[in-house]
């Protein structure tokens, strides 16, 4: 993965500069933001390969930054904190981050971590196809679904969540095979991330306020889309 771009956001300069050195040294190319505001910013013109983001950040926080990123694109984020809180891990991970580490930290297992997030996001990304399922309609190359006609904004996870179980419809998909789907192999989170994300999912996709739900828990196993009318 050498010369592989990464956004570092951290509000400290001589955290950025000391990091930027070590990661050059790596092999990665370093982009630098101070703030949440400027994060987007450089992401967009940037267009990172991976993105090591600070949770306390001035003008916009670290979890605000990863949330607008995960609403548009599937790169991978890793949070950073010296808070060392569960509840900070926790909340990373159930808005899209791909893992957490707390500061301080050894350069080696960043960058191994760095390593294997991008691993895994490169082999979670799946072929483009378009999957109809009565009125919802999944398109893969568009990365757009609509029900009835209507757009249907989802993030990347949630988007590959429905994809697998638009592609198995009417088959249970276990919760660990879910996880291996849309996570990867090696995804260490709180399983209760993909709970999280398929809560959301249903929000979006079943329009009858949960009276009549597609998604259904089979329960101790996992999770299937039921055939639309």
């Amino acid at each position: 993965m050498s010369g592989a771009r990464v956004l570092v956001v951290d509000d400290e300069e001589a955290f950025r500069e000391s990091l930027r050195q070590m990661l050059t040294r790596e092999g990665f190319v370093v982009d630098l933001a101070a703030d949440g505001e400027a994060a987007l910013e450089r992401f967009a013109e940037a267009e990172p390969d991976i993105v090591l983001l600070d949770v306390m950040l001035p003008r916009m926080s670290g979890i605000d930054v990863c949330r607008q990123i995960r609403s548009t694109h599937d790169t991978p984020v890793i949070m950073v904190s010296a808070r060392n809180e569960e509840i900070d891990a926790v909340v990373a991970l159930e808005i899209g981050a791909d893992d957490y580490i707390a500061k301080p930290y050894r350069v080696r297992e960043l960058v191994a971590r760095m390593r294997t997030v991008m691993r895994r996001s490169s082999k979670t990304r799946r072929p483009s196809g378009r999957v109809e399922v009565g009125t919802l309609v999944l398109d893969r190359e568009r990365h757009e679904v609509t029900l009835e006609g209507q757009q249907v904004r989802l993030p990347p996870k949630e988007f590959e969540l429905l994809a697998v179980l638009m592609e198995r419809l009417d088959t249970v998909v276990s919760r660990a095979e879910l996880i291996e789907q849309v996570w990867g192999s090696d995804y260490v989170g709180d399983t209760k991330t993909l709970d999280v994300h398929i809560k959301r999912l249903r929000a979006k996709v079943d329009p009858d306020d949960g009276r009549h739900q597609h998604i259904v828990t089979v329960r101790g196993v996992g999770y299937k889309l039921l055939g639309r009318g």
